[in-house]
C-alpha cells in the first residue's frame, strides 16, 4: 500500500513537473541573461552605459518575475527525487526482513569475529 501511495504522489509530481517545464526553461534563460547584464552593468564606466544596462536589467527582471510559477516545477522535481529515494529505501528494508538467510549470515559473521 505504501508503494501505491508513492506511485500516485510521484505521478502527480511528474505531471506538475512536465506542466511547468516551459516556464522552468524560460526562468533559467532569463536568469542567465540577468547575470550577463549585471556583469556588464558593473563593468560599465559611463553613466549612459549604466542607465542602458540598468534598463535592460529591469526588463529581464520583469521577465524573470513572470516565470515565478517555475518554482512549483522545481519543488515537483525535488518531490520526485525524495520519492525515488523512499522507493529504493523501502525495497532494501523489505529484502532484509524477508530473507532469513541474510540475517543468519550476519549473525554467523558476528560470531566468527568475536572469536
Amino acid at each position: 500500500m505504501k508503494k501505491f501511495g508513492l506511485f500516485i504522489l510521484g505521478a502527480v509530481a511528474a505531471i506538475v513537473l512536465l506542466t511547468n517545464l516551459g516556464p522552468m526553461i524560460a526562468l533559467a534563460i532569463s536568469l542567465a541573461i540577468l547575470y550577463f547584464v549585471f556583469k556588464e552593468f558593473v563593468k560599465a564606466d559611463t553613466t549612459f552605459k549604466k542607465v542602458v544596462w540598468g534598463g535592460i536589467g529591469l526588463l529581464v527582471v520583469t521577465a524573470s518575475i513572470s516565470n515565478i510559477p517555475a518554482v512549483i516545477g522545481v519543488i515537483a522535481a525535488y518531490i520526485l527525487y525524495v520519492i525515488y529515494k523512499k522507493w529504493n529505501e523501502s525495497e532494501d528494508v523489505v529484502i532484509e526482513t524477508k530473507d532469513p538467510f541474510m540475517s543468519f549470515e550476519k549473525e554467523w559473521s558476528q560470531l566468527n569475529q568475536k572469536r
